[in-house]
């Protein structure tokens, strides 16, 4: 009997582990592309935007690694202070800058830029290739009761930080297209800022993880999700070209 027949129970498990892990970014990516309705972007800049966000995963992972070393330090492990250091400036600080700057690599100059809305499909395309990556890493090594928790705060998590990322990148394509240096600039500056703020509140919730804390995470994801998802709809169906 061939070897690869006892081998085949691993593998289903195995499959069933990575679609659980990536079938809630698929469905947010679904739902990103149909709602860029003026001009399809190419398949293959989007791939390329999703192994950006695997990169940007990567290289997060070393520098929160350092940050974390650096953290560990000057504070307390134990102290509220650490946690919200640590979510701040180490979590949401790298990984929301690690996307940024693959995003800005890879489409800033790109001749497919050419309307508003591009910015949050971009943004979210490498987001949620960051959240994809990093939710097979959870659920091989957690096991399938983390897939459903994650699949309804985290990655939607990472999607709405990039919506708001995408939001002012798209804005900093058209202010360069009317000359406008400094609202460019400062538009860039906000795409960054915004959401490592609201990258760092949720982090900061959730890792506190007491009651009062998780009463805030839930309301204040609630808020977020609404107000990313309305923002998606909104900058849809007035997009217009850069």
């Amino acid at each position: 009997m061939p070897i690869f027949y006892f081998a085949m129970p691993g593998f289903y498990i195995l499959a069933v582990y990575i679609l659980a892990a990536v079938l809630p970014a698929w469905f947010l990516l679904r739902y990103i592309y149909r709602h860029d309705t003026v001009e399809k972007e190419p398949a293959g800049l989007l791939a390329s935007l999703l192994l950006m966000g695997v990169a940007a995963a990567l290289c997060s992972g070393v520098l929160e690694g350092l940050g974390e070393a650096v953290l560990y330090r000057l504070a307390d492990p134990g102290s509220p202070l650490y946690t919200v250091l640590l979510a701040f400036f180490v979590v949401a600080l790298v990984e929301e800058g690690t996307k940024f700057l693959f995003l800005r690599a890879r489409t800033w100059r790109n001749p497919n830029f050419n309307y508003r809305f591009d910015g949050i499909v971009y943004a979210v395309f490498v987001s949620l290739g960051f959240a994809a990556f990093e939710n097979i890493q959870y659920v091989l090594h957690y096991g399938l009761s983390v897939a459903l928790p994650r699949a309804l705060f985290a990655v939607p998590g990472h999607m709405s930080f990039a919506v708001f990322m995408g939001l002012f990148y798209g804005r900093a394509k058209l202010y360069e297209a009317w000359g406008d240096r400094r609202r460019c600039r400062w538009s860039l500056m906000r795409a960054y800022v915004t959401s490592v703020l609201l990258h760092g509140f949720y982090d900061a919730c959730a890792m506190r993880g007491t009651g009062g804390a998780m009463a805030v995470f839930l309301v204040f994801v609630v808020f977020m999700f609404r107000s990313a998802f309305k923002h998606v709809k909104q900058e849809s169906f007035t997009d217009e070209p850069v």
